[in-house]
């Protein structure tokens, strides 16, 4: 599963009286009401960029800005701030406070990198990896920020593959599962993709203390043009990937996998209808570890589908106009869309006609 962001009781403490102050009252009743909150990337419609943090009704709480667009959201539970990274081939991250009392902090790629839009911490806090693009070798790497020196670069190790995108830290707190997707891009060509006749995908398992590569595991030469993108841990531990196929569109292939340690790649068959309207892309992976399912989600083909964690079964499918962020609540999932819909696990739809939703949300669970 994602890492939790941030504690509710944690977040409302920090936040205090003066974040009580800023808020709507009808927004502050939800929050304290709230299982959960949300984060999330945007663009509004005036054409200026952000972050936001979300209730669980979908209000908005609070919003930080961005020079350019975000992509996804990562948390540090020890020092509750979390880092919001540009797409690709974006040169930023910023790190800010959710409670919105701290100035966030901006940290910028290395000359000859670009961030790729996922990261995540180390379990202590102290680090903080990214994916990145060795633009000029097109190679991936995984840059490493010391979080406790205003996210100073310390070191890089590569991904073993091209086109690194989302990366997990594992159950163990050492591996990093990394989805390589294959494709090279280089910002002189903007999102250009340069070699989709001869891309290699694969799923790298990387020791984030020595750099070392533990496991690779390429798909058949048959799909080499099935890009693995993004993924979530359901609550076994295993490893969900969805995929984006750079093929013939003509083409059916399957778009969503697990990885389990020491084991090859499974990838998993759907029903043609449910298949079909996932267009060959999957924008977002998301484990719901209360209800032991995962579902994806495809802007492209305005399709949501829940599988079963243990079969790979369908169980549910829903259209929804360019969905794509998608995170676990309560018995189902939160999603939200390029319209400005945010839609909660009972099915309940607000709203944000200003806001265009980005493509990744992470949910903010409260504890026990």
């Amino acid at each position: 599963m994602r890492t939790a962001l941030i504690d509710r009781r944690d977040f409302l403490r920090a936040a205090g009286a003066g974040f009580a102050a800023v808020m709507a009252p009808r927004a502050w009743a939800d929050t304290l009401a709230a299982d959960a909150v949300f984060a999330t990337a945007f663009v509004k419609r005036d054409g200026s960029f952000g972050a936001a943090v979300l209730s669980e009704a979908g209000r908005i709480l609070h919003t930080v800005g961005l020079p350019d667009r975000g992509h996804d959201v990562t948390f540090d539970p020890v020092s509750k701030r979390s880092v919001v990274f540009a797409r690709q081939p974006g040169t930023f991250a910023v790190v800010f406070d959710n409670a919105g009392r701290d100035e966030p902090l901006t940290i910028a790629s290395i000359a000859g990198r670009h961030f790729f839009g996922h990261g995540v911490f180390s379990p202590d806090g102290a680090l903080l990896y990214a994916t990145e693009n060795d633009f000029d070798n097109a190679a991936g790497v995984v840059g490493i920020y010391d979080a406790r020196s205003n996210f100073s670069r310390v070191g890089e190790f590569p991904t073993y593959g091209i086109g690194p995108h989302e990366l997990l830290l594992l159950g163990d707190g050492r591996t990093l599962a990394i989805a390589n997707g294959g494709i090279e891009t280089h910002p002189d060509y903007g999102r250009a993709e340069l070699n989709i006749a001869t891309m290699k995908p694969s799923y790298t398992l990387v020791d984030r203390i020595t750099g070392d590569l533990v496991e690779k595991h390429e798909l058949p030469p048959a799909l080499h043009q099935l890009s693995i993108r993004h993924m979530d841990r359901d609550r076994a531990g295993t490893v969900w990937f969805g995929c984006q196929y750079r093929g013939p569109p003509t083409d059916r292939p399957a778009l969503v996998g697990r990885a389990a340690r020491g084991k090859e790649l499974e990838l998993l068959e759907m029903p043609l209808d449910v298949l079909s309207a996932l267009r060959n892309y999957i924008g977002s992976v998301a484990a719901n570890a209360a209800t032991g399912t995962v579902a994806v989600t495809s802007p492209e083909g305005n399709s949501l589908a829940v599988l079963d964690a243990i079969s790979g079964r369908v169980v549910a499918t829903r259209s929804l106009v360019e969905v794509c962020g998608l995170a676990p609540d309560g018995a189902g999932f939160m999603a939200t869309t390029g319209a400005g819909e945010i839609v909660g696990s009972a099915g309940a739809v607000r709203s944000e006609p200003d806001y265009v939703w980005d493509n990744h949300m992470l949910r903010i669970p409260a504890s026990a």
